[in-house]
């Protein structure tokens, strides 16, 4: 354990050992008598001590003990000395157990319930503590039992800070200091404690943690503290609007379901059977709170008074990153055309909370055009194809900027401090770059830098390099490749949406469904989706060809009507779960991923069953295929939310005649399945 080789046993300590075992089975088995008799004699007690300090983890030993020391209690009179007593045997108890095993959760947690109960020294606690941590100075045990007896004193969290200097001066390999010292810091950074302010104190701890790093760069200690220095660096206390939708000043056309006539190539076409838009806000945090009394709609439709905003989390949670609220609009009589102006304000009035208790507190407005349309009156069904249709984005029009909102993040924040930290990081950890680890964190700080750049002209001048470096960490450790892969695909995304040049050169309209805007990403080896708060704009993606596992972070794509994930990685349907909050979604192609292939696939489970749900008892397909329901639960979950129009699931293990059949039972509406019309 912890890198130390395990030694083979000799006779003699194998026989002490069944010593020990025969002598502990015959102590158990008259201390379960007492405990089950509830029998709390002297003898009795005394029994369960030599039962403790033989085995420290016999937990139910400790649990005895509580209750024995509560009936001690209620049989003495309020007599201080005799309270002190029985709870100083019970320290007493605790510290012999502990020399037998220093890390018994057992016995720091009972040592915890006998000093809560108000009649112990704290002071000889940090004494003791002293003399346990002098022998393991990394056992986190003693640390987290250390910051529970700080809080029962006055010791003030400037003298552990300095406490925790000098353990760190002592073996800067001690992990369990550094994690101490950044809950102290963050604890008075936050209470804005005299001498404590961000701008100033960061930057000291860098040139403290760079001793640790410089002296011995394969120790993971420093390296985890210095991680935790760049998020505070990077991260803002108060929740930010990332991005929303419609984007400020931006004009959209509202129209019932089908095609419409005459569609414009310059302007969003949104066409929805329920008569509504999604109203997108994205926030760099998970924030609470989103509703009409701290979002105000001014508008001339009717029927938005009180819009219901909704988190969009594959967690049953009501915070997210992601809300949205749908706007109802009126289908207009044929041959006419409305416009309504929507005005959307939000931080003008508390309410909205991040889930670390801070306000969202930078006003914030965006003003759209809603043009309300008539439906053209042939509107068929049409097969969507992903091959032709399509026509390249202009890269030189400024039709874009009208639809990606500008990047809010940076708005009213002081961000020289932060990025002259991270400009000296960068330059100190370049010359660290022959190692893996010196690589990564270097990674890391450009793509911090990237993110606070609010400079257009310079912003996306350190992708390539980002790109490089990961390129350079998956060829030198395997061992990570994955997790390299998913960064690499993380920077590469950010530098596709780090401009409206980059992002046109995948941008096309389809002609064949109101001129959809389109974005092609296929065949790019992506093996993780990000950046989708600069692409709530998009109606069809094409993500073919690529590595995906999951549909992670698409829920927020609320305009998302068209999506091909064919020919990736997909192992089943689980992987889809996030799609079921894009109400949108009308195509979908999986063709050619793994579903179905591996026999014994534990990932399904990462969606959980909705075979207990109650409310889907009276489900027509769960009523007349029980079986099949059970057998492809993960597909049924996820198809039934969806309004799908056309599916394609051919190349997967799992497609066939039989879950064919299941899934036109469970998507009713479906018009195309695997290209064909179903019935042909």
């Amino acid at each position: 354990m912890h890198g130390r080789p395990r030694k083979a046993s000799k006779p003699e300590d194998e026989a002490a050992s069944a010593a020990k075992a025969v002598k502990l089975r015959s102590l158990q088995s008259q201390f379960m008598t007492y405990h089950h008799e509830k029998i709390y004699t002297k003898e009795a007690i005394e029994l369960s001590t030599k039962l403790l300090e033989i085995n420290p983890e016999a937990y139910t030993a400790w649990n005895y003990r509580k209750l024995a020391v509560e009936d001690s209690l209620s049989r003495i009179e309020s007599d201080p000395n005799s309270v002190k007593s029985i709870l100083d045997e019970e320290l007493r108890v605790v510290e012999n157990a502990l020399k037998q095993n220093f890390k018994s959760y057992g016995a720091w947690h009972h040592r915890k319930w006998v000093l809560s109960k108000g009649h112990s020294s704290t002071g000889n606690e940090l004494k003791l503590l002293d003399k346990f941590q002098k022998l393991d100075p990394r056992n986190f045990h003693a640390w987290n039992y250390r910051r529970f007896v700080v809080e029962l004193t006055n010791r003030s969290e400037q003298d552990e800070l300095q406490y925790t200097d000098d353990m760190i001066n002592n073996n800067f390999s001690n992990y369990s200091a550094w994690h101490n010292r950044s809950v102290l810091l963050s604890s008075l950074l936050a209470n804005r404690v005299d001498g404590f302010i961000p701008e100033k104190k960061i930057p000291d701890e860098y040139e403290i943690v760079h001793q640790a790093i410089f002296t011995d760069p394969d120790d993971q200690s420093g390296w985890f503290y210095h991680l935790w220095l760049l998020a505070q660096t990077v991260n803002v206390e108060s929740p930010l609007l990332t991005s929303s939708w419609p984007s400020h000043g931006s004009s959209v056309i509202l129209s019932g379901a089908g095609c419409l006539i005459g569609s414009p190539f310059n302007v969003i076409t949104f066409c929805s059977e329920t008569g509504s838009v999604p109203l997108i806000l994205y926030f760099d945090q998970a924030v609470g709170g989103v509703s009409s009394l701290t979002v105000t709609i001014d508008s001339e439709l009717k029927g938005n008074e009180n819009l219901v905003w909704e988190p969009i989390s594959n967690k049953s949670s009501q915070v997210s990153c992601v809300w949205v609220a749908r706007l109802k609009y009126l289908i207009s009589e044929p041959c006419e055309s409305k416009e309504y102006k929507v005005k959307v304000r939000l931080g003008n009035s508390p309410g909205i909370i991040s889930s670390r208790g801070f306000n969202f507190s930078t006003p914030y407005e965006f003003v759209f055009t809603a043009h309300v349309h008539d439906t053209a009156k042939d509107s068929q069904e049409r097969i969507v194809s992903w091959t032709d249709g399509f026509e390249l984005w202009n890269a030189q029009s400024k039709d874009l900027n009208s639809l990606a909102t500008s990047d809010q993040l940076n708005a009213g924040i002081d961000l020289k401090w932060r990025q002259a930290a991270i400009d000296s990081e960068i330059e100190c950890f370049r010359l660290l770059a022959d190692s893996k680890i010196g690589k990564l964190t270097l990674a890391r700080l450009l793509m911090a830098s990237e993110a606070m750049m609010s400079d257009a002209v310079v912003k996306g001048v350190h992708y390539e390099e980002i790109l490089q470096l990961y390129n350079d960490l998956m060829a030198l450790d395997s061992s990570h490749h994955h997790y390299y892969k998913d960064e690499h695909s993380v920077a590469f995304l950010h530098k596709v949406t780090s401009s409206s040049e980059s992002l046109s050169r995948y941008l096309f309209r389809y002609r064949g469904m109101n001129n959809l805007v389109c974005l092609r990403l296929n065949k790019l080896s992506l093996s993780r989706i990000a950046s989708v708060e600069k692409l709530l704009f998009v109606q069809m993606l094409d993500l073919s060809h690529n590595e995906l596992h999951s549909t992670e972070g698409l829920e927020a794509m609320q305009l998302l009507s068209c999506l091909n994930l064919s020919h990736n990685r997909i192992r089943n349907f689980s992987a889809l779960d996030s799609l079921r909050h894009v109400k949108q979604l009308k195509v979908l192609d999986v063709s050619h991923n793994h579903i179905g292939k591996h026999s014994v696939d534990t990932t399904r489970y990462l969606c959980s069953s909705p075979l207990s749900n109650s409310d889907w008892s009276q489900d027509d397909v769960r009523r007349q295929n029980p079986g099949l329901v059970t057998k492809y639960w993960d597909a049924y979950f996820v198809l039934r939310d969806l309004n799908l129009k056309q599916l394609d699931i051919a190349g997967n293990e799992i497609a066939g005649d039989e879950f064919n059949s299941f899934v036109l039972q469970v998507v009713p509406k479906l018009v195309w399945l695997n290209g064909q019309k179903p019935g042909n």
